[in-house]
């Protein structure tokens, strides 16, 4: 009778022993797994090609519609000289300015490390400028303010997240990131509704902006067959496939219809 009366104590000793060391062991943090490296895809700039190319209008040539400041005589005074709306900038021989470029397809599967170096926006004139820009996904993005008034800068993002930030004169820069494709981001400035620029992040740095003459250059691409786009704020995005040869210029020439 005498072990019976010490083997029930004995029993609910051990199981409560073991219910502590299985409680310690649930209660452990689980071991967090190593995330693989990053495999950055690495171009052979000695087995590159390049495209080149030239954005036109077949269209008339649309009027300069002149811009009304008048509601901030400050902003009158440091623009110096009259504005004009810049949503269509034709050339006499029909070149297209502030057209953005880029590689859309001919990527996939590769990575591309983001640069360091920021992409500026500077707010002069109260004026954005530049109109139309590229950035790469994850590389820096710098807004100043070089205005004796206040401005504000607001990126419309659909698939990155928008925001919105004032920004008085002497402030310091603001810096941001777009970590996913976009094109193209439209900003805005909700103080001077005249404001607006645009800007194309995608993923890879095979990007340009045609200049006033409508050209572009793409350069340093590895062999292959790609997607070429071109975006433009009132003509909307045309797309061609392009071939790039080690060596040598592959020649892109793209023209909007007008009507």
């Amino acid at each position: 009778m005498k072990l019976q009366r010490f083997a029930v104590p004995s029993l609910l000793a051990v199981m409560s022993l073991l219910g502590c060391k299985l409680a310690e062991k649930s209660a452990s943090p689980a071991a967090t797994p190593i995330q693989p490296a990053v495999q950055y895809f690495k171009v052979d700039e000695a087995h590159v090609g390049t495209i080149k190319g030239t954005i036109r209008f077949a269209g008339k040539k649309p009027v300069a519609k002149l811009i009304d400041m008048s509601e901030d005589p400050a902003c009158v005074e440091a623009h110096k000289g009259k504005a004009y709306d810049e949503s269509l900038v034709v050339s006499r021989d029909g070149s297209v300015a502030n057209a953005f470029v880029y590689i859309e397809k001919g990527f996939e599967g590769k990575t591309f490390e983001a640069p360091t170096t920021p992409v500026m926006i500077d707010q002069r004139g109260c004026w954005f400028r530049p109109r139309v820009m590229g950035i790469q996904t994850g590389q820096p993005l710098q807004v100043v303010n070089s205005d004796p008034v206040t401005h504000n800068i607001h990126p419309m993002g659909t698939v990155n997240r928008e925001w919105n930030h004032s920004q008085g004169p002497g402030d310091e820069p603001i810096l941001r990131k777009f970590p996913k494709t976009e094109v193209m981001i439209p900003v805005k400035c909700n103080i001077h509704s005249w404001m607006h620029t645009f800007i194309g992040a995608v993923d890879n740095p095979y990007f340009a902006v045609s200049g006033d003459d409508g050209s572009f250059t793409l350069p340093k691409l590895p062999p292959g067959t790609y997607t070429l786009a071109v975006w433009q704020e009132k003509l909307g995005t045309l797309k061609q496939q392009i071939e790039v040869t080690e060596g040598h210029d592959s020649v892109a020439s793209i023209t909007y219809k007008g009507q």
